[in-house]
C-alpha cells in the first residue's frame, strides 16, 4: 500500500489494486497517518522513507 501511495495514486487505483473497498483503503491511509504522525500523504511518504519502509 505505501509503495502505491507515494507514486502518486488515488484511494481509488490503491483500492482496485489490492482488491480492497475504498474505505477499507481510506481507513488504513487514516491509521498510517495517525502512525506516522503525518499530516498529508507527501508527508507521510517522507517519514516512512526515512524510517526505511519503502
Amino acid at each position: 500500500m505505501l509503495t502505491l501511495l507515494v507514486s502518486g495514486l488515488k484511494d481509488e487505483a490503491i483500492a482496485r489494486q489490492l482488491g480492497w473497498s475504498v474505505r477499507t483503503m481510506r481507513r488504513r491511509i487514516s491509521r498510517l497517518h495517525e502512525e506516522l504522525v503525518a499530516a498529508n500523504r507527501f508527508q507521510a511518504g517522507v517519514i516512512a522513507a526515512r524510517r526505511g519502509w519503502i
